[in-house]
């Protein structure tokens, strides 16, 4: 239960950010505030580091395959493609968007087993939940 809860806040989380780093870029531009919120992100993960985990970053050195390591580049093209989506779109398309996009692909990495994931079969009532978002999207930009 508390999985549920974390991702909700995770939502929540990010749609707050996309908006505050939105409206940073209309002072700053795009770059300087993906660098700007990669920076902050950065001395918060170093601070509670400190007073937490302290494991060693040497560890880094072991994953395997190595391209798991290319997270923080993914982030910073998810804070750019967030910044312009809900620019040009406004915050809830945009979210809408890149939420069955999110839903969309995280499904497809299951049922094909990539990165690692355990291999999960189709299941229709899955499609057809996909398929009813996809439908509210529609009907929510709808004029």
């Amino acid at each position: 239960m508390i999985g549920f809860f974390i991702a909700l806040l995770s939502g929540a989380l990010m749609s707050i950010q996309g908006v505050f780093n939105t409206q940073v870029t209309k002072t700053s531009g795009i770059w300087v505030a993906n660098a700007f919120v990669q920076l902050t992100a950065f001395l918060v993960c170093m601070g509670v580091w400190l007073f937490t985990d302290r494991s060693s970053f040497t560890s880094l050195l072991k994953v395997e395959p190595k391209y798991m390591l290319l997270g923080g580049v993914i982030g910073a093209g998810i804070t750019y493609t967030v910044i312009k989506g809900m620019d040009m779109l406004g915050p809830a398309r945009a979210v809408m968007l890149i939420v069955i996009a999110q839903l969309i692909v995280a499904y497809g990495i299951e049922l094909l087993g990539l990165f690692g994931v355990e291999k999960q079969p189709l299941e229709m009532r899955k499609v057809l939940g996909m398929a009813v978002a996809i439908v509210g999207i529609i009907i929510f930009k709808w004029k």
